[in-house]
C-alpha cells in the first residue's frame, strides 16, 4: 500500500474524543499557571477565564462546523488551506508551529517550577534540563507507555482538582461563613481595571489549548461529521466550567495576585488549605501529569516536523528521516529539547503567551474561513445562515484578535518575527510566489 492511500482506523465515538480533549488540556493546568494569571488579571482570575472561555466557545463553534466541511486531520492548517488559499495556509500552519515548539518548554517550565519550590536546595536549571533529557529519552524509544496511563492519570488529576476545590471551599467557609463562597471578587475586583482581566484572559487560553487538538483525530472518527463537532463543543464548556470555576474557588482563598513565588503560587495555596500530605498529594500529581504532557507534545512536535520534511515543506534529509531501529524522528525530538533549553530563561507569563500568539492567529484563521465558505455559498455552510455562518465566526475572530493584541510584548515582537521569516520562507518555496507551496499530509 502506498503512502497515499493509507487509511487511518476510524473507532473513536464522540466521549472518546472528548476524554482526550480533557486530557490533551491537562485539567490540573489550572494550577499551574494560577499564580501568573492572578498577578497579571490582579486577582480577578474568573473573570480572566470567564472572558477566555467566551472567545474559545465561538471559535469552537468554528472549529465544529469546519470539522463538518472538512473531515480531515490537519485542523487549522487544513482549513485555512482548503477555504481560504495555499498561501494563508502554509502562515497558519507555520504560526502553529510556534505553538508546537514552546508548548513542550512551557510544560517542562512549569513542572520544574513546582519542583524547584518543593525542593528549593536543588537549582531550577536542574529540573528543567532533566525533564528535557527524560521526555526526549522516552520519545526516542517511543510513547506507548504516555498512551497507555492517560486515561488513569486523567481521573487522578480530576480527583486532585475536585480535593482541591473542596479544600479551598472548606478554608473560605472557615473564615468567612458559608456566605463567603459568593462573591463577586473573583470576577470584579475593586480598583482593578477591565483591561487587566483582559489580560489575564490571554493567559487563560493557553489552559484551553486542547479543544482545538481533537480536530487532528477527525479521520479515526466514526461518523466524523456530527461526532466531532459535538465532541469540540462539549470540551470547550466543560473545560471553561473546571477553569472558571476552579479559579473561582481558589481566588477566593487567596485573593489577590501576590505569592512567594508567582510560577509556583498553587504549591502556597494548597499547602494553606491542606496541609503537608495535601501538598506533597497535589505536587506528585501536577509533576506526573506535566511530565506525561511534556511527553505528548514533543512527541506532536516531531510528528509534525517528520510530516514537513517527508513532504518538502522542510528539508527532507533532516527532518524527514526516522531512526531505522525505534522508527522515530530522532532528530527532530532532540531539536525540540534544544528550543526547550529557552525555559532557563523565561518566566511562565512570557512563555505561555509565545504559545498563544500562534494559537490566537489560528483561532482566527479558522473563523475567517467560516466566514469565507459562507461567502461562497459552500452547501454546509451556507444553509447555517447569517447568524452561525457570519456572525458568530465574526465576533470569534474579533475575540481572538483582541486577546492577541492584549499578549505580553515580547510575545507579539517574536510572533510577529516568526511570521515574517515564514513569508520569506513560503517566497523561497514557492519561487517568489509563482508556485502553489508543498503540502503536509497528515497520516500515520
Amino acid at each position: 500500500m502506498t503512502q497515499n492511500t493509507i487509511k487511518l482506523d476510524r473507532t473513536l465515538g464522540l466521549w472518546s474524543v472528548v476524554l482526550f480533549g480533557l486530557a490533551y488540556m491537562t485539567p490540573m493546568i489550572v494550577f499551574g499557571t494560577f499564580g501568573a494569571l492572578a498577578s497579571a488579571s490582579q486577582g480577578t482570575t474568573a473573570m480572566a477565564y470567564f472572558i477566555a472561555a467566551l472567545a474559545i466557545f465561538l471559535t469552537a463553534a468554528s472549529y465544529g462546523i469546519m470539522a463538518k466541511v472538512y473531515p480531515v486531520a490537519g485542523s487549522a492548517y487544513t482549513y485555512a488551506r482548503k477555504s481560504l488559499n495555499s498561501g494563508t495556509g502554509f502562515l497558519v500552519g507555520w504560526a502553529v508551529l510556534l505553538d508546537y515548539f514552546f508548548l513542550p518548554m512551557v510544560i517542562w517550565l512549569i513542572g520544574a517550577a513546582y519542583l524547584s519550590s518543593a525542593f528549593p536546595a536543588v537549582p531550577a536549571w536542574l529540573w528543567i534540563v532533566g525533564f528535557i533529557v527524560l521526555t526526549t529519552a522516552v520519545n526516542v524509544i517511543g510513547i506507548a507507555f504516555a498512551n497507555r496511563v492517560n486515561v488513569v492519570l486523567m481521573l487522578v488529576q480530576l480527583a486532585v482538582l475536585v480535593a482541591f476545590v473542596a479544600l479551598a471551599a472548606r478554608y473560605v467557609a472557615a473564615l468567612n461563613g458559608a456566605s463567603g463562597l459568593v462573591s463577586v471578587r473573583p470576577f470584579f475586583e475593586a480598583g482593578v481595571p477591565f483591561s487587566a482581566s483582559v489580560a489575564g484572559a490571554a493567559i487563560a487560553a493557553y489552559s484551553f489549548l486542547g479543544f482545538d487538538a481533537v480536530s487532528t483525530l477527525t479521520e479515526e472518527t466514526r461518523d466524523p461529521t456530527r461526532t466531532m463537532p459535538k465532541a469540540i463543543m462539549i470540551i470547550a464548556v466543560i473545560g471553561g466550567i473546571i477553569f472558571t470555576g476552579s479559579a473561582y474557588i481558589t481566588q477566593l482563598a487567596h485573593p489577590g495576585g501576590e505569592f512567594a513565588s508567582v510560577d509556583s503560587a498553587a504549591s502556597e495555596i494548597a499547602l494553606m488549605i491542606g496541609g503537608d500530605l495535601f501538598v506533597t498529594v497535589f505536587l506528585a500529581t501536577l509533576v506526573v501529569a506535566q511530565f506525561t504532557s511534556g511527553l505528548a507534545a514533543q512527541a506532536s512536535v516531531g510528528r509534525l516536523l517528520f510530516a514537513m520534511g517527508r513532504d518538502g515543506v522542510l528539508p527532507a534529509s533532516i527532518f524527514g528521516k526516522l531512526h531505522e531501529k525505534w522508527r522515530t524522528p530522532v532528530l527532530n525530538l532532540v531539536v525540540v529539547g534544544i528550543v526547550g533549553l529557552l525555559a532557563l530563561t523565561l518566566d511562565i507569563t512570557t512563555s505561555t503567551s509565545f504559545i498563544n500568539f500562534g494559537a490566537f492567529l489560528a483561532f482566527t484563521a479558522v473563523n475567517v474561513s467560516v466566514i469565507a465558505l459562507y461567502l461562497k455559498e459552500n452547501p454546509i455552510v451556507r444553509p447555517l445562515g447569517p447568524l452561525l455562518g457570519l456572525a458568530v465566526p465574526a465576533v470569534g475572530a474579533v475575540c481572538d484578535l483582541f486577546l492577541l493584541w492584549n499578549l505580553d510584548g515580547h510575545a507579539k515582537l517574536l510572533g510577529v518575527i516568526w511570521l515574517a521569516i515564514g513569508v520569506c520562507y513560503l517566497a523561497y518555496l514557492t519561487r517568489f510566489f509563482q508556485a502553489a507551496p508543498p503540502e503536509v499530509e497528515f497520516v500515520e
